[in-house]
C-alpha cells in the first residue's frame, strides 16, 4: 500500500471520528466529557501527525518550502494541538464545546488541504516505489504501535 493510500484511509476514520463529536456535542454536560473526548482526539491526531509529518511532509519538504506551504502545515498541527489541550484548563462548559468543535473544524480543513495538495503532490514527485516503500514504514511503525 503506498503511503498517500493509508494515510488517506486514516483521514476516512478520522473524518468518522469528527462527525461523531459533532453529533455529541451538544449532549455533552460535563467538562470531564468533553476532556476525555478532547484528550482521545488529541492522541490519535498527535500519532496520525507523526506518520505523515515523518513519512510524507519530510520528503516534501523542499518543495513544500518552494510553495510556502511548509509552515503553514506545522502551524496548522500546532493550532489544532493548542485547542485540544487548552480543553483540559478550561472552566467552562460551553469554552471547552467551542475549543473542541473548532479542533475538529480546523481538522478538517487541514486534512482536506492534504488531500487536495499533499497527497496529489507527492504522488507527481515520488515515484510509485518510494511510496510504497514509505508505506511499509507506515505499516511497521502502526504495528509497533499496537504492540
Amino acid at each position: 500500500m503506498k503511503i498517500t493510500q493509508a494515510l488517506l484511509a486514516e483521514h476516512v476514520v478520522f473524518h468518522n471520528i469528527f462527525d461523531y463529536l459533532e453529533r455529541a456535542m451538544p449532549g455533552l454536560r460535563s467538562l470531564g466529557e468533553i476532556r476525555a473526548l478532547a484528550s482521545f482526539l488529541e492522541s490519535m491526531l498527535g500519532v496520525h501527525a507523526l506518520m505523515e509529518d515523518e513519512l510524507l511532509i519530510e520528503p516534501l519538504e523542499a518543495c513544500l518550502c518552494q510553495l510556502a506551504q511548509r509552515e503553514n502545515f506545522h502551524e496548522e498541527h500546532e493550532a489544532i494541538d493548542k485547542d485540544l489541550e487548552a480543553i483540559q484548563t478550561t472552566r467552562s462548559v460551553a469554552e471547552a464545546k467551542r475549543l473542541l468543535l473548532n479542533a475538529v473544524t480546523s481538522s478538517r480543513r487541514h486534512f482536506d488541504k492534504e488531500e487536495r495538495i499533499i497527497f496529489p503532490l507527492a504522488e507527481k514527485l515520488l515515484s510509485s516505489n518510494t511510496l510504497l516503500l514509505l508505506g511499509k514504514r507506515w505499516e511497521e511503525e502502526r504495528q509497533l504501535l499496537v504492540a
